[in-house]
């Protein structure tokens, strides 16, 4: 008897159209200018107890250097210690950042040490891409446990660098602000202005695509950018997709938005059939059959494959097979 592959299936229904479940717009869109810069920045790490660089010549350029700016003027620069790694620094620098607050910063060594662990990072100017420095980056490095996997080489140091210059000091005062869509879609822009412009009283915000939505300060929040924000981004919004299927071969999860549906079709697959419509006509031949009605589903269909003992690779190969007869009315992702 030939063995099927039972099929787990995870079918999640996204809830779609005027029926949907309303989202924030903070939750669907961001502030155009409200985000996170990465900044970055190269150090020396100090204090390694034998495990730092052994024959990294910028290495021991790079403490020749910091030793002239700290007036220690020597007249042979080929250094060599084994207690001193050239590392890359990396920091999130967080949206309306204050001069003075702190961020956590993680140290990767670049040359051939071992071992970060005990090291202290020496200060350290940390840049964004417009090459302005925004941090400054010192202090113990805390590396993770001897367990396995884990890299030594790499070091983190909670609240590490100290903001240089405040970030985003005008907002308040605009007089337009951009909403950026997650997810582009008409529809979803056309519900966010409509919603917008109800609440306001007036015809502040518009669409300048699929993706961007301009907002025009009203009168009445002048100067109170923050709360003409907070309102906006409270506001319900049943956001809108196209429909799609998604599957994964590897871990038999079907994801399938609600409005996704199958055209008449019938279905042979081995010893199996299923007929989807009165217009098609299929017989088992002694196989498993399923008979669906016309306004059947693709979860329909899958939860059918399901019961009948359907693999993975099978399900993909139908699905494949469905739409390229032109009667899946979706766009299908195998990843």
């Amino acid at each position: 008897m030939r063995a099927f592959i039972v099929l787990q299936i995870l079918i999640v229904i996204v809830a779609l159209g005027l029926n949907a479940h309303a989202e924030r717009i903070k939750d669907i869109a961001n502030v155009r200018g409200v985000r996170t810069n990465q900044l970055v920045g190269y150090g020396l790490v100090v204090g390694l107890a034998g495990t730092g660089d052994n024959k990294m010549p910028f290495t021991n350029t790079s403490v020749g250097r910091m030793l002239d700016r700290l007036g220690m003027k020597l007249n042979n620069k080929n250094l060599a210690t084994k207690n001193v790694a050239a590392v890359i620094v990396t920091a999130t620098l967080p949206p309306f950042a204050r001069a003075g607050n702190q961020i956590d910063v993680t140290v990767s060594s670049i040359g051939d040490a071992k071992s970060l662990r005990g090291g202290m990072l020496v200060q350290t100017p940390l840049r964004a891409a417009n090459q302005q420095t925004y941090a400054v980056a010192q202090g113990s490095i805390l590396v993770g446990s001897d367990s396995g996997g884990v890299h030594e080489t790499v070091g983190r140091i909670p609240d590490g660098a100290i903001i240089e210059r405040d970030l985003g000091s005008d907002f308040a005062d605009r007089n337009m602000f951009r909403l950026t869509l997650h997810n582009p879609d008409f529809t979803t822009a056309a519900r966010i202005v409509k919603a917008i412009n109800m609440e306001l009283g007036g015809q502040y915000a518009s669409a300048l695509d699929a993706g961007t939505i301009n907002l025009i300060t009203p009168p009445s929040y002048e100067g109170k950018g923050v709360e003409l924000l907070a309102t906006i981004e409270n506001l319900n919004v049943s956001p809108d997709m196209k429909a799609e299927v998604v599957v994964d071969e590897n871990t038999g999860t079907v994801v399938i938005g609600s409005g996704v549906k199958i055209s008449p079709v019938a279905i042979s697959h081995g010893n199996l059939s299923i007929r989807v419509g009165n217009s098609a006509k299929s017989k088992g031949k002694g196989g498993k059959m399923f008979m669906l009605n016309n306004s059947a589903s693709v979860g329909a269909i899958v939860k059918a494959m399901n019961q009948m003992g359907v693999s993975p690779k099978d399900l993909i190969t139908i699905l494949e097979a469905i739409k390229a007869a032109g009667a899946l009315q979706a766009e299908l992702k195998v990843i």
